[in-house]
């Protein structure tokens, strides 16, 4: 297993736990599918999904755009890392896509 993994694992399962007890704003109910860091350690890109409507998913956008820094520091203070790399929260739709997909097939049959 690679550096960047365990890596990613680790602040992955942090990452999890700072949401859940330490950030304040309501994000709803996040599930954190992955996170991905750069070679280079400029970017850490956090994949998640929203359990509800769009209306929800970008009120939990907003509220993880604000919570950044906070977020960025909680992990520097977990995370034994020479440089905290640059969050990106994106949404991961790959649960939403296999459903639609999944949809289809049914009416093919």
């Amino acid at each position: 297993m690679p550096k960047t993994d365990r890596l990613e694992a680790l602040v992955q399962r942090e990452l999890t736990m700072i949401l859940r007890n330490e950030v304040k704003d309501n994000l709803g109910f996040i599930t954190i599918t992955a996170v991905k860091i750069t070679n280079e350690l400029s970017y850490m890109f956090v994949y998640y999904t929203v359990l509800g409507s769009k209306e929800e998913l970008e009120k939990t956008q907003q509220a993880l755009d604000r919570a950044n820094g906070f977020i960025k520091n909680q992990i520097a203070a977990r995370v034994k890392m020479r440089k905290v790399p640059e969050l990106v929260f994106k949404i991961d739709d790959s649960i939403a896509t296999g459903m639609k997909i999944d949809s289809i097939l049914k009416t093919i049959k």
